[in-house]
């Protein structure tokens, strides 16, 4: 008999659920087969990492098109048994009413949550005004509410990785954030535990996600203990793939040797993954 598969509904409820308490990591695959691997491996929820996406598309992070990107997310969710949550970069419009038209559209996906940050890809003036950024928090929480209300919203401080690293700046528009509805923070670059500790406390109760997309002394048990709900690793997955197949590669064309596959996934065991996941 074959299993029955968790709806989005499900799917919706169990996410919800999993920021009520305790501390999970979401991994951020960036294809059906690594989403599959990490679905295997016992992982409660995925993220999609819009930097992995576009490496393996072939193009270089933020250069994926809205109709791009809800795509990939269709695929993930309808591939996948697991809550999807998706990176939706800045919301794919230049303002708020743009904002939740794009998040109309990725609701319907069927995507569990979904980021908005507020950086603007213009090295000049990395980071929107606050009162825009709210504007577009606002309007992603209105085209969740219309639709439902199910879908949790992450609201995302880009300070510390568009060279702005003010850990009060940063807390303030995570609060602004908050306030304007959104569900879950996110604040991509604070590292030490007094960072993360702090933006914790300042918008507390509402849970925190935290990004280690580098090596970390801290673990999850570290990371718990500061009141971090949710892990997040960004394109730090994709890079590792990509560090492999690049030393593999490198070493053929530099040294006319083949060490670069040692240790590489057994072709049987890739295909027996995929056999059993794909029935």
């Amino acid at each position: 008999m074959a299993q029955i598969r968790p709806g989005i509904a499900d799917k919706r409820r169990s996410f919800q659920q999993l920021h009520e308490s305790g501390c999970f990591v979401i991994p951020n695959p960036w294809d059906i087969g690594s989403a599959l691997y990490l679905q295997e491996l016992g992982f409660s929820a995925l993220a999609t990492t819009s930097s992995g996406f576009a490496w393996s598309q072939g193009r270089a992070d933020g250069s994926m098109s809205r109709d791009e990107v809800l795509e990939h997310l269709s695929t993930l969710v309808a591939a996948t048994d697991l809550p999807i949550n998706a990176d939706f970069e800045s919301g794919f419009a230049p303002d708020a009413a743009g904002v939740a038209e794009s998040v109309r559209l990725a609701v319907q996906t069927g995507v569990a949550g979904l980021s908005i940050e507020d950086s603007t890809g213009d090295a000049a003036r990395p980071l929107r005004a606050l009162d825009d950024a709210v504007a577009r928090i606002r309007a992603a929480r209105s085209a969740i509410d219309r639709a439902g209300g199910d879908v949790l919203l992450v609201g995302r401080a880009e300070c510390f990785i568009v060279g702005h690293p003010d850990l009060d700046e940063t807390i303030a528009r995570l609060k602004a954030y908050a306030n304007a509805g959104a569900d879950c923070l996110y604040a991509p670059g604070i590292r030490t535990r007094e960072q993360i500790a702090a933006v914790v406390a300042a918008v507390a109760p509402k849970p925190v996600n935290l990004l280690v997309g580098t090596a970390s002394e801290l673990t999850m048990r570290d990371i718990a203990g500061l009141g971090v709900r949710r892990v997040s690793v960004g394109g730090a997955l994709a890079r590792a793939a990509w560090a492999g197949m690049m030393n593999a590669a490198r070493t053929i064309v530099e040294q006319g040797r083949f060490d670069g596959f040692a240790g590489a996934a057994p072709h049987g065991e890739l295909n027996a993954l995929f056999r059993a996941e794909g029935g």
